[in-house]
């Protein structure tokens, strides 16, 4: 069970799963190529020569490579979809209410939604009154009191 097919065939195997662990989807096609360059093997036994072998394992990768990767990236990669979302200030505009008092430059706590922000303010803010959002900083929030 090894023969120079059958090592051709294993390389293939192995190329094509290590295109898992590297990114640019082209170590497939080496793999694709060396399976290719094993199912030659298996059908033109020894007259198919080490030379051969490794004339055609280059011919079917750049075969592959020039042809077949287009149409393939595009099934693996699936659509992109361009959100409208702006997500570093998805909370602008929304209310909530102080939890601990803001002093500025010393930050506070604001309940927004079901969920507390650290939140910072121009001017201070006392405990229990209702802020607007004005802008998002990761996960700081800018506020002001309505």
């Amino acid at each position: 069970m090894f023969s120079c097919a059958w090592l051709w065939i294993y390389v293939g195997c192995a190329l094509m799963l290590m295109e898992l662990m590297v990114p640019g989807f082209v170590v497939f096609f080496f793999g694709l190529s060396a399976a290719t360059v094993g199912l030659c093997r298996f059908m033109f036994g020894e007259g198919f020569s080490g030379t051969w072998q490794l004339a055609a394992f280059s011919a079917f990768a750049v075969f592959y490579i020039l042809v077949l990767r287009r149409y393939l990236k595009a099934v693996f990669s699936g659509r992109s979809e361009t959100s409208k979302t702006d997500f570093g200030n998805d909370l602008a505009g929304r209310t909530g209410t102080i939890v601990q008092a803001i002093e500025p430059p010393h930050a506070g706590r604001a309940l927004i939604g079901d969920a507390e922000w650290t939140a910072v303010a121009d001017r201070p803010v006392a405990a229990g009154r209702e802020v607007k959002v004005i802008s998002q900083n990761n996960i700081t929030l800018k506020v002001e009191e309505i």
